[in-house]
């Protein structure tokens, strides 16, 4: 979520006067990140592999990206993590 905010508010790539871009990343980069939580909270897996893919594509594009919004790929792979390690906590 953190590194949602940097990207859409200190991005030096980005123009600050189009909404369209933080709309896009707040659907598909921060929301998925609330819902990791609220599934980690929950110990519910399915929502956590739901947030997986959701956030996936989006994370893909950004892996190819210079600088630090790469790391949303790393956020994406820990939410699979997550997912297999809710795998006993199964309902």
């Amino acid at each position: 979520m953190i590194l949602w905010i940097v990207f859409s508010f200190y991005n030096p790539y980005s123009n600050t006067n189009e909404t369209e871009p933080l709309v896009i990343t707040f659907l598909m980069l921060f929301l998925p990140a609330c819902l990791a939580l609220f599934a980690s909270i929950t110990f519910k897996q399915w929502l956590m592999f739901f947030a997986f893919v959701w956030s996936l594509p989006f994370s893909l594009y950004l892996f190819f990206s210079p600088g630090i919004f790469a790391l949303f790929i790393v956020s994406c792979i820990f939410y699979f993590i997550s997912f297999l390690f809710l795998a006993p906590h199964r309902n």
